[in-house]
């Protein structure tokens, strides 16, 4: 009997059961491809999210399919992924694509606007609603195809110099805010400054600004931002969730087989997982040692919240009016957003509440 028709005939469950599956597995072709992040290799949790999908992807795969990864300046600057990524330099990127608003806002709804989704609400439009869909459709203007690569969660809102006590302490704050945040910062009277992760505390520290945000206690305490900026602040509101993305060359992708397809979409949900996990595991700890530290927790004033709130809000009515790419998009996200708010209002919201109130 010929192969082919051997395992036509056979059905999965026959040709499992012959011992056939690990020779159809053998018989790919190794794969090298490389990655760039735009992130340094010294935060385990963010860069991590890479090496965490590569090594999943060996494993599935039998060690054929391989993924270097890089930190952002070894291949390309870290905000040059996406440019190299379209232009085939490299295979792939792992990134947080609001970097990338400059070349079109609606990158940033990939990753976090201001008051938007948390990271489970922002989860659920990418697989259950139409997130993965209609940013797929942005992202083939260039030349790429994403998948969802790992969440934050919620961020802290940054290291300040000094005390914001009311919205005028914004006024001509020069601070370090990625991506799309900085747009509304600058409408509450920010000065908003764009520095990839491994550049922030030198910047800090020079005084060359006077406020930082990166992600949260696990990963600042390891930049060190609290030894040059005492206060502490929360929420990051223009992160409630943010998504980080897998981004892949379409003629790389469209060249791999059915088998290596479906390998690489489980290794970036793997990693997608796993990401949020070690931050959630590891926040609580080091947000103790930083308060033991001497660093002083504040929450954001309330004028200062509901002045962001306005000026978001303004800003993607006018983006709408402007943006067809982003209106066709935030039009869908924020139906959803308003769905999952009132649902989360009566479920996560209360059973929380009640919980963080007991002595546990």
């Amino acid at each position: 009997m010929q192969r082919r028709s051997f395992v036509h005939g056979a059905g999965i469950a026959g040709v499992l059961a012959a011992g056939v599956a690990p020779a159809v597995v053998h018989a790919q072709a190794n794969i090298r491809w490389r990655m760039a992040s735009s992130f340094p290799k010294s935060l385990d949790t963010i860069f991590g999210a890479a090496d965490v999908f590569a090594k999943k992807l060996s494993e599935m795969s039998g060690g054929k399919f391989q993924v270097s990864t890089h930190a952002g300046g070894e291949i390309v600057p870290a905000f040059g992924v996406v440019d190299a990524v379209q232009g085939g330099t490299v295979e792939m990127a792992h990134t947080a694509p609001y970097y990338f608003f400059g070349k079109d806002e609606t990158f940033a709804l990939a990753c976090a606007i201001p008051f938007g989704l948390n990271s489970r609400q922002m989860t659920a439009w990418m697989y259950e609603g139409n997130g993965l869909k209609l940013m797929r459709e942005f992202y083939a203007n260039y030349n790429i195809i994403s998948f969802p690569g790992g969440n934050t969660g919620a961020q802290m809102g940054g290291w300040y110099r000094k005390e914001i006590k009311t919205i005028k302490d914004i006024k001509g704050l020069k601070m370090r805010i990625g991506g799309f945040g900085g747009k509304v910062l600058e409408r509450v009277g920010g000065v908003p400054q764009n520095i990839p992760g491994g550049e922030i505390y030198q910047a800090l520290e020079k005084g060359t600004i006077d406020a930082a945000e990166w992600v949260g206690p696990y990963d600042d305490q390891k930049l060190g931002f609290n030894k040059v900026a005492p206060f502490y602040y929360y929420p990051g509101w223009w992160e409630g969730g943010p998504q980080l993305d897998f981004l892949v060359n379409t003629k790389a992708w469209e060249a791999l087989t059915p088998d290596y397809k479906a390998m690489v979409e489980a290794a970036a949900s793997h990693a997608h997982v796993d990401m949020q996990a070690k931050y959630d595991a590891r926040n609580p700890a080091a947000l103790k040692q930083l308060v033991g530290g001497g660093s002083k927790l504040r929450a954001f004033p309330k004028d200062v919240m509901q002045a962001a709130f306005k000026a978001a809000m303004e800003f993607y009515d006018e983006l709408s009016a402007k943006n067809p790419n982003w209106k066709k998009v935030y039009a869908d996200y924020s139906k959803f957003r308003a769905e999952q708010n009132l649902w989360f209002r009566f479920t996560e919201a209360g059973f929380d509440n009640f919980m963080q109130q007991q002595k546990l």
